[in-house]
């Protein structure tokens, strides 16, 4: 199972009722957390989750809203002892923005690893995610992310009897090893069967409408897309500083066939955003609004 925690809502300036954007994931005692901006260690606090576990911090891009709160949460995680590294994802120039960051939190003991996004869409694999980060379209290099966790065909027993497969080696081929024993190579495809569904998360803020945040976005369990603006007036302004509106995110969620779409991001002008979401649940009916703290716990589908 994942869970999924929205840390921050908030877009552009922090409000006594929501924290800046962030987002964290737990799985298989791995945290993975989504943008950084000001207030997350106080969300993560809040939430009664833990700083130590994170190993991997994805950044959409680089303006404060989205970044602003990683030097205290280095300092954090440093005072806390940790010695694992920290692998940073983000689009080029991460490494450079980071050290500038970390004048006022220069001394770690951890290191810290980075991988800078260059192409338009790339694979990184940790922890057991496959993290996919495709570019979307706002006025300084961004990117969404999709988290998918894989799920293995189920053990067949009748078939491992049948190939004279020793039972002491089940396990080691359930969990994906390749053994090789008195001349017999053994491998996992002779005792599973297909692979299953597995679970997707899809993550993107400030980008406009694109065909690759909807092709991103396929199939996942849960979309989190931002929704800057609500009032139809405010269409122009979206398409100038490249955000999205509530129903223009909600057309996205129905075209990529989600289960699930959680708003975020709102505009610090967005002050009652529920009284829209009427006409947005009229497009895709499984959409409502993202706040903070808010959480699910996704588990493997029942075979």
């Amino acid at each position: 199972m994942l869970d999924v925690c929205l840390l921050g809502t908030a877009g552009m300036m922090p409000l006594p009722y929501r924290k800046l954007t962030s987002l964290m994931t737990r799985y298989n005692g791995s945290n993975l957390l989504i943008d950084c901006g000001e207030g997350t260690q106080i969300a993560i606090k809040e939430k009664g989750w833990s700083f130590h576990p994170i190993d991997v911090i994805c950044f959409t891009h680089f303006h404060a809203d989205h970044i602003s709160g990683l030097p205290g949460l280095l300092l954090t995680l440093g005072n806390a002892e940790r010695e694992k590294p920290i692998l940073m994802i983000g689009p080029r120039g991460l490494e450079h923005v980071v050290k500038c960051l970390r004048v006022i939190a220069p001394e770690l003991p951890f290191e810290i690893l980075f991988h800078e996004l260059k192409e338009p869409e790339e694979t990184i694999e940790t922890n057991g995610y496959r993290i996919k980060a495709f570019r979307v379209n706002h006025n300084v290099p961004c990117y969404g992310y999709s988290l998918e966790i894989d799920r293995i065909g189920r053990f067949d027993v009748e078939r491992a009897k049948e190939q004279d497969i020793p039972q002491r080696f089940w396990n080691r081929l359930q969990h994906g090893e390749t053994i090789e024993e008195d001349g017999r190579v053994l491998t996992p495809d002779m005792v599973l069967g297909p692979d299953r569904k597995g679970i997707k998360v899809t993550y993107c803020t400030d980008s406009r409408p694109t065909q690759r945040i909807e092709d991103n976005a396929r199939g996942s369990d849960l979309f989190i897309c931002e929704g800057m603006y609500a009032e139809k007036e405010k269409l122009a302004k979206a398409k100038q500083y490249k955000h999205m509106t509530f129903y223009e995110a909600a057309r996205l969620a129905k075209k990529a066939e989600v289960k699930e779409l959680w708003l975020t991001h709102f505009s610090p002008s967005l002050v009652r955003p529920e009284q829209y979401m009427d006409e947005v649940c009229s497009i895709f009916p499984a959409a409502s609004l993202g706040r903070d703290g808010r959480s699910v716990e996704i588990v493997f589908e029942e075979d």
